[in-house]
């Protein structure tokens, strides 16, 4: 039995793993960030660090795995150890421990593990779906001050003679300009006055029209249609078996009939922190319903699909 797999499910909801006799992995949630030399926007995260001084059995790996694999609680417990030990005997002959999803370790001289941590998954749920990008620094325009340079070398002016033959056809123009402006608003108010008393006078007839139908009906239902009762199925737990996040919406309701037409009781549980739409395969009750169904998902259609414990609104 390899533990790696469920130590790794359960980092995605709790900040410690502990491994009895071997020591405890942690999580330790950083802000996004950018790295100013290559401008490469990061998502926020988990990173996980590894701690040898906690070897004391907190329950929680050993309970999962008895949850899971159908064992009481001792022998899981012994399974585990039998594990712990093997880890240990493999990194005594100087080879190099890849767990699966969480990183490598290795013995140093001294004996002491030296942990490599695996930057191949976010164990931060809200960025699931969230990479790295990089984008191209702005240059500014640099027009305005080349203009600036080029008024204050060669200043523009208007002789006399220019500006007085100029002057009368200004003023006959504006004098045009007013007159028109004028003739226009006169006619548009006189047009829209005419609209709106045309309006009101249409509305008070077809207002007649209708109280006199409305005087003259009857109604009368001889047979009244029959109450219809529907049933409909809501889907309730707080253990959700995430299938994708989408950050435009329609796409995330094209995943949504894609993944019902297949068979699966599929949802949008709508948008994250970060805005990104999530579609499920299903809701549990609980987490041992849950993880049966997330195995056999894994196996048959989506090896990347995970585990969500949430309460919805």
């Amino acid at each position: 039995m390899s533990i790696e797999s469920h130590i790794s499910d359960l980092l995605y909801r709790y900040d410690c793993v502990v491994v009895p006799g071997f020591g405890a992995f942690l999580t330790k949630r950083i802000s996004a960030k950018i790295h100013e030399s290559t401008h490469t926007f990061y998502p926020p995260k988990k990173v996980l660090s590894f701690n040898e001084q906690l070897q004391d059995n907190d329950g929680l790996l050993c309970s999962h795995i008895a949850e899971v694999e159908k064992l009481p609680y001792g022998i899981a417990l012994q399974k585990i150890s039998d594990q712990v030990k093997s880890y240990k005997s493999f990194m005594m002959q100087g080879e190099k421990l890849v767990l699966q999803n969480i990183g490598e370790m290795t013995l140093n001289p001294e004996g002491k593990l030296n942990f490599e941590p695996s930057g191949s998954i976010n164990y931060l749920t809200d960025s699931f779906g969230l990479s790295h990008f990089t984008a191209t620094s702005v240059v500014r325009d640099t027009h305005r001050e080349t203009v600036e340079a080029i008024e204050q070398t060669t200043p523009i002016s208007i002789t006399p003679e220019r500006r007085k033959s100029i002057r009368p056809f200004y003023k006959y123009a504006a004098v045009a300009t007013i007159a028109l402006v004028l003739g226009g608003v006169a006619g548009s108010a006189y047009y829209a006055s005419q609209i709106e008393a045309h309006n009101l006078l249409a509305q008070k007839q077809a207002n007649e029209r209708l109280d006199a139908k409305l005087q003259e009906a009857t109604f009368v239902i001889d047979n009244p249609l029959p109450s219809v009762t529907l049933t409909v199925d809501k889907q309730a737990g707080n253990y959700h078996i995430v299938a994708g996040a989408f950050r435009i919406e329609e796409n995330s309701n094209k995943k949504v009939e894609q993944l019902k037409a297949l068979g699966y009781n599929a949802r949008n549980i709508g948008p994250n922190r970060y805005g990104l739409h999530e579609v499920v395969y299903s809701s549990y009750e609980t987490s041992e319903d849950a993880l049966k169904a997330l195995r056999q998902i894994r196996r048959e259609h989506n090896s990347q699909a995970w585990l969500m414990v949430k309460k919805l609104q």
